[in-house]
């Protein structure tokens, strides 16, 4: 960032466009977020004209009419270079359940006018809850952020993704590339403060989600592409050794986050923890959990994880080297055992395993004979590694404070515990799907071989998803038994997949512990971009592997809807027919309902 009184580069507008010599400029519309029950952060960006940086003195209003004439609460701001001329107040001193209207006031220059709301206490008829996720701005149009703009909501819920961080043709579509001018700044990929903040401010140019902003208070969390993919606490998988050091692209990533999101900030700084909860009156309790950064451990993936069907040998005597059991080898000196994987022979259609010492001491992977593979352990791994009790989605100081946020929920009596947080909770298992299905004659050898090897694992239980909490079994049973012991009506809300999903959770020991409604991406890609399998067939396959799932719809952009009342939870999806055109039509799902109490989706009889 340049010092201050040092000329503005282009930059700094962050892709707005401005005319004129005016002294100030508000370049990226306004936002509110956080609301609580007096309060609501407001969220603006005003950028000195003249091209010179310099301290924003800013009047800010709220007001009970759009002409500002019933002013209820004001006050004065100051931004700079050094938070990137983006400004947040939390205005305080509001009535609960209040209706408002705000904007920002500079050298004479107004920024557009915006809505908000704080939130109700006492009893509470209904609330309205809009959840998205997965926003990628070079896969096409943000028409869902749009429909919900224009949509009766109370609060939007974004669930992460809200950019993303690849450099240019990276994770896009050619055609929102090539005839869209979707592109993306900076060229590169997000690395520094200075990146971060380019692409937020390339993201918060789009219309459709200025005015989203401007319509309606956003609650929000990070997931992995605020930052990198597959983000974990120390590590990411798409950050080498080149890209520098990793938490300082944390601190890099999370400080523009802070910047430029309409988020309260915590009191240990920008560099705090993202979870935090509201009341939305005795109605519910609103949970946000930071499932990708805070306590996440390294992810596991099938390809360097998964371990192969193996045998322990005993080589104590050269000679008369023998195959024993795991039991046996237990009371052998490790010096005198060898562990081998097992090559199995499928040239007859059966797996027929190869257990001679000598012959498969001597071959590994590339020098198979033909119609020999090697075999995954999935029993090995499931009953091992996956459950492994220390491995935590949250971090230990995160489960705690679930527990007891839980835990004063159940003391002042709300109804619903509505959880909201990034990754699937529903356990969602590979489908059985034959060569016809999966077309794999008209397929790349490569991608081929892939989903040959899911299907071998199809049918068996496998997780389909290790970065969810199917890959983290222990802390969600953990967090699943605080959710039935201190929740009266659980709902979990979850993004990243860019698919709609549906669940009835259930704990290892098949209780029922709550719902859980899985949003679709604004823009990017569901299954129907790497799993080509007719919708209508892997639905029906993810449904009968899967007896924890409800409902699935597996190509299609869009978001989610889900209102609460004191009697019933009721959950439905909102898809648009295309990002690649302003021109889109809306179709919507038929309506889940979770009445109070069942923990469990019933259906609509119950609930007239």
């Amino acid at each position: 960032m340049q010092a201050a009184g040092a000329t503005l580069g282009a930059l700094s507008l962050r892709g707005a466009v401005v005319a004129g010599s005016e002294t100030v400029y508000f370049t990226h519309g306004v936002a509110s977020g956080d609301p609580m029950a007096d309060r609501v952060i407001l969220w603006t960006r005003v950028l000195p004209g003249l091209e010179q940086h310099r301290h924003v003195e800013v009047v800010w209003q709220v007001a009970l009419d759009k002409q500002f004439r019933q002013v209820v609460a004001s006050g004065t701001a100051h931004t700079n270079a050094a938070r990137d001329y983006t400004l947040k107040v939390d205005a305080s001193g509001l009535a609960s359940d209040g209706r408002y209207f705000y904007r920002f006031l500079a050298d004479g220059r107004v920024s557009p006018t915006g809505r908000t709301r704080t939130l109700p206490q006492g009893d509470v008829a209904s609330f309205r809850l809009g959840i998205a996720s997965c926003s990628n701005y070079p896969q096409g149009y943000f028409n869902a952020y749009r429909h919900m703009a224009e949509s009766d909501l109370d609060l939007v819920l974004h669930l992460g993704d809200y950019i993303y961080e690849y450099p240019e043709g990276g994770y896009a579509n050619p055609i929102a590339l090539e005839q869209l001018g979707r592109h993306v700044e900076p060229l590169g990929e997000t690395l520094s403060l200075e990146d971060y903040r380019m692409r937020y401010g390339l993201y918060r140019t789009d219309a459709d989600l200025r005015l989203l902003h401007q319509r309606h208070p956003f609650v929000c969390v990070w997931d992995d592409h605020e930052i990198a993919d597959n983000t974990w606490r120390l590590g990411a998988v798409n950050h080498n050794p080149g890209e520098g050091d990793f938490l300082q692209r944390v601190r890099a990533a999370r400080q523009a986050y802070d910047e430029w999101m309409p988020i309260r900030t915590s009191p240990q700084g920008d560099q705090g923890p993202i979870y935090r909860s509201f009341e939305i009156g005795q109605l519910a309790d609103l949970v946000m959990l930071d499932t990708r950064l805070h306590g996440r451990d390294k992810g596991f993936e099938y390809a360097s994880d998964l371990p192969m069907r193996s045998q322990v040998f005993d080589v104590s005597e050269p000679v008369n080297v023998r195959a024993i059991s795991d039991a046996e080898a237990a009371g052998l000196p490790a010096a005198s055992l060898q562990r081998l994987n097992i090559p199995f022979d499928t040239n007859s259609g059966a797996a027929k395993p190869i257990l001679d010492y000598n012959t498969i001491k001597s071959i590994d992977a590339d020098s198979l004979p033909e119609g020999w593979r090697y075999l995954p352990d999935i029993q090995r791994f499931l009953e091992g590694p996956l459950k492994a009790q220390e491995r935590t989605l949250l971090g230990e100081d995160q489960e705690q404070w679930l527990q007891q946020t839980l835990s004063r929920s159940q003391t002042r009596g709300s109804t619903w515990q509505v959880i909201g947080q990034q990754v699937l909770m529903g356990r969602l298992s590979i489908p059985v799907l034959t060569d016809e299905e999966l077309q794999l004659d008209q397929l790349p050898a490569v991608q081929a071989a892939q989903l040959k090897a899911m299907q071998f694992m199809g049918g068996q239980g496998v997780p389909l998803n290790l970065d969810a909490w199917d890959g983290y079994a222990a802390c969600r049973a953990r967090v699943q038994a605080n959710l039935l012991r201190y929740a009266a009506n659980p709902v979990v809300l979850a993004g990243d997949t860019h698919n709609a999903w549906a669940f009835n959770l259930r704990d290892e020991q098949a209780n029922p512990v709550g719902v859980e409604v899985g949003t679709p991406g604004i823009s990017s890609p569901g299954f129907e971009s790497y799993l080509p399998v007719a919708p209508e067939v892997l639905k029906a396959a993810l449904l009968a592997s899967s007896p924890e799932l409800v409902e699935a719809e597996t190509q299609s952009r869009g978001w989610a809807e889900v209102e609460l009342t004191p009697r019933a939870m009721r959950a439905r999806w909102h898809y648009v027919s295309t990002v690649l055109d302003r021109k889109y039509d809306v179709s919507t799902s038929q309506t889940l309902i979770c009445m109070a109490g069942d923990r469990a989706f019933s259906d609509d009889k119950k609930a007239n």
